[in-house]
């Protein structure tokens, strides 16, 4: 069933896990990249969710697309339409969003890690691009997201060689941002999504956008995107509990309702 390929799972404090469904190694079919658009978008539009956690499962985190799908120009265009569908959902939800990554996340698998804004690796985790050993070019952001994270030399020489990359590297060249050991991948995670859960989401949302909107912007149009979103931000419950908490009782006692 394709409601079976992504899974999500409620845990406290408002921390939703978005689970990649299709073992062993989690190929990205078109039914599942579907069905990711599909919990993407009614996870980002849940004033409930705080915080949400993009897992797979044991072997792999998503070892890239279905290649039995390849069949030329045609198909392709689809398929990279199906990609850019259910990562660009992913990427828009307006929370933070963190890759648990354990096993391997490899040419969408990494893709999608990197459409996520924050990613915890296991340290026997490997991430590449092998898109090049079958004669063609990442499809789903690798060309694009990876550069942002890593710059355009590193990713020109993962992307181009096609190797796997081990975690220990990926978290020297800020690809991960924490490296634990295998196992505590999806608890180190979910610890981590809590804590960003208990505080002001909504304008943790505001400043992801001004971030991901700004990139690749002149400067300027940055700066009037990040006034736009701070007097946006002036608008919502948990600013005004911010500023009243503070007036009241210093700073870091605020709490806040996520709205």
């Amino acid at each position: 069933m394709a409601d079976d390929l992504v899974l999500t799972e409620p845990h406290a404090d408002g921390v939703v896990v978005v689970r990649l469904n299709n073992p062993p190694m989690n190929p990205l079919s078109r039914a599942l990249l579907e069905r990711l658009r599909d919990v993407a978008r009614a996870v980002g539009n849940d004033a409930a969710v705080k915080a949400v956690v993009v897992a797979g499962g044991e072997k792999a985190f998503a070892a890239g697309a279905d290649i039995s799908e390849f069949s030329g120009q045609e198909a392709a265009r689809a398929i990279a339409d199906a990609f850019r569908d259910a990562f660009d959902a992913v990427a828009a939800i307006p929370r933070p969003v963190i890759a648990a990554i354990r096993g391997y996340a490899l040419g969408g698998g990494l893709e999608l890690a990197c459409a996520c804004d924050l990613r915890v690796a296991g340290e026997s985790a490997r991430v590449g691009q092998p898109e090049i050993l079958l004669g063609i070019i990442p499809g789903a952001g690798g060309t694009q997201r990876l550069t942002r994270l890593v710059g355009p030399a590193r990713a020109k020489d993962m992307i181009w060689s096609g190797r796997q990359v081990r975690a220990a590297e990926a978290h020297a060249i800020g690809l991960v941002d924490r490296l634990v050991a295998p196992g505590e991948e999806e608890h180190t995670a979910l610890r981590w999504a809590a804590e960003l859960a208990k505080g002001a989401v909504a304008a943790m949302g505001l400043a992801k956008r001004a971030i991901d909107d700004g990139l690749g912007r002149p400067l300027a149009d940055g700066l009037d995107l990040e006034r736009d979103a701070f007097v946006e931000v002036f608008g919502t419950d948990d600013a005004r509990t911010g500023v009243q908490s503070f007036l009241a009782d210093g700073p870091g006692k605020a709490k806040f309702a996520g709205r």
